[in-house]
């Protein structure tokens, strides 16, 4: 199983940088930030905005690779973060993996005045950007009218070093979510806010979406993402004793997400759970 860190730009820049030199030296298979502007539980957490934060990693970061677990999709319009993921994927040479997701905060929206349509909606909208955000990355020029989203004669230049584009990863478990996730996705996440039986089972629901839209569904990779307190030492225990059972069920890459900075000793041990 592949083994990733990741942990939330809500700590000071030197702290975050510390993470990423140490997670990359220790061989974890990818570091990831996440993309919200306000604190998941208190809205007043100071937070970097996580894709010029991305562009940071980039640079810091010479080994592993790097991803935002995951883009809202509501923050930017799909060509503008076409565009950004192109300047990431350079600048790292080649090793952005691109994460998504249809967007939840309601109360970041609600404080900048952006839309929050309903989940059914935001689903919509999830799925015809990253028709729109493909098509950028691999054609000349783009024309497309939907229902969200138009453009006329639009170009996304330089292309992506990766090529055809980077590794969409998508997150969700909503069955309108997991077959948006069989058209698009190069691998899925889901949090285990469960347990590893809750995310087997929506693995096989995506196994069935992909039937739906006439996916091979090994094409796409499993993973999990599996949060972490530091100063908890009995819960981060049981969360990594869980890893077993969720290779059992078929998962490929675990994203080991830290609410705390994790000591040197912990993010070693960490590191070599990877196989």
């Amino acid at each position: 199983m592949r083994i990733s860190a990741k942990l939330a730009p809500t700590f000071d820049y030197p702290v975050l940088e510390q993470f990423w030199r140490a997670a990359d030296e220790l061989g974890f298979d990818a570091v990831w930030d996440y993309d919200h502007f306000y604190g998941l539980h208190e809205d007043r957490v100071p937070t970097y905005e996580g894709w010029t934060t991305l562009a940071a990693m980039a640079v810091v970061i010479p080994r592993a690779r790097i991803g935002c677990m995951v883009t809202g999709l509501t923050y930017r319009h799909p060509a503008i973060l076409a565009n950004m993921a192109v300047t990431v994927d350079h600048i790292s040479g080649g090793r952005l993996d691109f994460g998504i997701g249809a967007g939840w905060h309601e109360a970041e929206h609600r404080g900048y005045g952006i839309e929050f349509p309903s989940a059914g909606t935001r689903v919509a909208m999830l799925d015809e950007a990253l028709t729109v955000i493909r098509r950028l990355w691999t054609e000349e020029s783009v024309t497309f009218e939907g229902q969200f989203y138009t453009l006329h004669d639009a170009i996304c230049e330089p292309k992506p070093i990766q090529r055809p584009h980077p590794p969409i990863v998508v997150g969700g478990s909503k069955p309108k979510m997991l077959r948006v996730i069989a058209r698009h996705a190069d691998e899925w996440n889901m949090p285990s806010h469960g347990t590893p039986q809750d995310w087997g089972d929506a693995s096989t629901r995506l196994t069935e979406a992909c039937a739906e839209v006439g996916r091979d569904p090994t094409s796409i990779r499993r993973s999990v993402q599996i949060f972490l307190y530091p100063d908890q030492p009995e819960q981060v225990e049981a969360q990594l004793a869980q890893l077993p059972q969720f290779a059992e069920l078929g998962c490929e890459h675990a994203v080991l997400s830290f609410y705390q900075p994790p000591s040197a000793e912990l993010l070693e041990r960490c590191a070599q759970l990877g196989s």
